[in-house]
């Protein structure tokens, strides 16, 4: 083999993993690897801040399934980029991020911008490795690929010592690991299809990660033959769609009664990529019984967030387990019509905007009114990115989400994700059309990563939610301190002048008379100009969240 550096062979390794993009800030420690993406193929999208890499190299993860790649170098870089390791973590979400590091005769003698990366990401990783040895630089990007995409899936942390990287080594690339499915065994099966069939009350509950868009079509073809109600777990809305007849209506925070009473009614549940962690069972309440019947179908062993009883494990992932569904048929069975009706019902009726919409304070735009002109413009194929916050119920509540995957949110409650999960989804899918709903405060959080959008061609759309507060925790101040508002309240500036110094398209909406015409400005300059666009609602403080 030819002689090159470990940094080239890094870029060389990336590419027989299949990478065309990766996310990063540039730093001095990791140069050998910059100047081998110089003229690799490799696209290199350059970040304004460590954490709109981070996110952006998650939600790449999310969308494709594949890990998404972050660069950045060592000390404040890494403390940067640590809050998209933590979203990876909680979220099961495969990314591999490349830290530079000082040189390692500088180790340990608290040399500039030195750090231990087992220490600061060892809790929050699948796996922490550090090159020292030139000749293992192909193994190790093997290696952690493997290790992000396989079992449940994460982040995986590679530190890049930067006198490592520079040596010569002939080493050859070292070829993917394939990663298992699992298999679900005829014997599972039978008994399965023995228990649904003999069940008076059966449910899926659908969530956690390792989906396609096909085995979120075989499950959902699966639980419509049979007229199984469908749940989705927190975030997971998109394994069924919202059209969907069985469609149960989703878990977490804003959920339905009757989303509830089916997870936690059914005499046997189906739990298909996820578990029954800490948010769909309402902090470890719901479903805990010890005599419940719950089969969970999930490729991670260790069942690592579960909760509740274990009648049997199918060691499987969905995309396994979606196969075998669309070869299994139920015989007799009870009769499931009305315990089907009930939860589907309620949740169609959350769908509606209420007659009430357009009741809001003077100089302000009332954003039921907002939904209900931009969901005529989105088309069925639309991805919706959003973070964490009050805010994020406007999307939740009155976007149907279509195939998988069309929904990229948080599990771990971070905010700052709306603008670079955008921009990543568009940048990976340039012709789908991306929404995001961002809060003032989540989005003053990462905006500067519209100036990433407009350098690299990113055109999504994003609605600012302005009502000059945090107003997730105002709501939880009001409920434990009433009267004694303190540390949620902001300040903002006009968002949508701050997008257009951007190059981004930036439109105010204070007035419901104005609502129709500037959404439909925006979508233009998304779908026509390919630019992004901002629309900045001065939203009534009083109404938080639908229905209020």
């Amino acid at each position: 083999m030819a002689q090159q550096s470990a940094g080239h062979l890094i870029v060389e390794s990336l590419k027989a993993h299949g990478v065309e993009r990766v996310f990063s800030v540039p730093g001095e420690s990791f140069l050998d690897v910059l100047d081998g993406l110089y003229d690799s193929g490799v696209q290199n999208v350059v970040c304004r801040q460590e954490g709109g890499v981070t996110y952006m190299a998650e939600a790449h993860g999310k969308l494709t399934g594949r890990p998404g790649v972050a660069m950045v170098t060592r000390g404040p870089g890494a403390s940067n980029a640590f809050v998209g390791i933590h979203l990876a973590w909680q979220d099961s979400t495969p990314l591999v991020l490349f830290v530079g590091l000082v040189p390692v005769a500088h180790r340990e003698r608290e040399a500039f911008q030195e750090f231990d990366p087992h220490q600061w990401f060892g809790s929050q990783a699948k796996r922490v490795l550090v090159l020292d040895d030139p000749d293992r630089a192909s193994e190790y990007v093997a290696e952690a690929f493997f290790a992000a995409s396989s079992g449940r899936p994460g982040p995986v942390v590679v530190g890049l010592p930067e006198d490592v990287i520079t040596r010569q080594t002939d080493a050859p690339v070292v070829q993917p690991v394939p990663v298992t499915e699992g298999a679900v065994g005829r014997e599972d099966l039978a008994d399965l299809r023995a228990a649904l069939e003999s069940a008076q009350r059966p449910a899926i509950l659908v969530g956690g990660p390792r989906w396609t868009p096909e085995a979120a079509r075989q499950v959902t073809e699966f639980a419509e033959r049979h007229g199984i109600p469908v749940v989705s777990d927190w975030r997971a809305a998109d394994r069924v769609p919202g059209t969907s007849p069985v469609n149960a209506g989703e878990t977490g925070y804003g959920r339905s009664r009757e989303t509830v009473e089916t997870l936690e009614n059914a005499d046997v549940l189906l739990v298909v990529g996820g578990t029954l962690s800490d948010i769909p069972t309402d902090g470890f309440t719901v479903r805990q019984d010890p005599a419940a019947v719950n089969w969970i179908v999930n490729i991670d062993s260790s069942l690592r967030q579960h909760s509740g009883a274990v009648t049997r494990q199918i060691l499987a992932s969905p995309v396994a387990f979606g196969r075998a569904l669309a070869e299994l048929e139920l015989g007799e069975h009870p009769d499931w019509s009305a315990w089907l009706e009930t939860p589907v019902a309620a949740r169609r009726r959350r769908f509606e905007i209420p007659a009430t919409a357009g009741n809001n304070a003077e100089g302000t735009a009332d954003m039921e009114l907002v939904m209900k002109a931009l969901i005529p413009h989105l088309p069925e194929d639309a991805a919706v990115v959003y973070g964490s916050g009050n805010h994020t119920a406007w999307a939740n509540t009155y976007v149907p989400t279509g195939a998988f995957p069309s929904q990229l949110s948080v599990r771990n409650g971070t905010m700052g994700y709306s603008v670079p999960g955008a921009v990543s989804v568009s940048l990976e899918q340039p012709e789908r059309f991306v929404f995001a709903i961002a809060g003032d405060g989540e989005f003053l959080m990462n905006s500067q990563e519209l100036a990433t959008a407009r350098q690299f061609g990113a055109h999504p759309l994003i609605i600012v939610v302005d009502n000059g507060q945090f107003g997730t925790i105002r709501a939880h101040q009001e409920n434990h301190y009433p009267g004694r508002v303190s540390g949620t309240q902001l300040q903002n500036p006009d968002f949508a002048t701050v997008a257009r110094g951007y190059g981004a398209f930036g439109a105010r909406l204070e007035r419901n008379e104005d609502i129709e015409g500037v959404i439909a400005d925006a979508v233009r300059a998304v779908t026509e100009d390919r630019v992004p666009a901002v629309v900045h609602v001065l939203a009534d403080p009083a109404k938080l969240l639908p229905g209020m």
